[in-house]
């Protein structure tokens, strides 16, 4: 159940990255699956995972910036 809910956590964040950078939703899961942030959001022990999505979001967000 918890690997359900963090995909749909991706897709929420894919979705709303490609909303904010207007672009398709496959671009923006292939920049989140790319990202440090992904890989963050796999480690349970990030603690990522319990964060909001627009925290997730932002946190993407600045990484592409850097």
């Amino acid at each position: 159940m918890r690997d359900q809910v963090l995909w749909r956590k991706e897709g929420r964040i894919a979705d709303l990255l490609a909303e904010r950078l207007d672009i398709d939703t496959e671009r923006a899961l292939d920049i989140l699956y790319n990202s440090r942030t992904y890989a963050l959001l796999e480690n349970p022990d990030s603690g990522l995972q319990l964060q909001s999505d627009e925290y997730i979001l932002n946190d993407l967000l600045r990484e592409m910036e850097d």
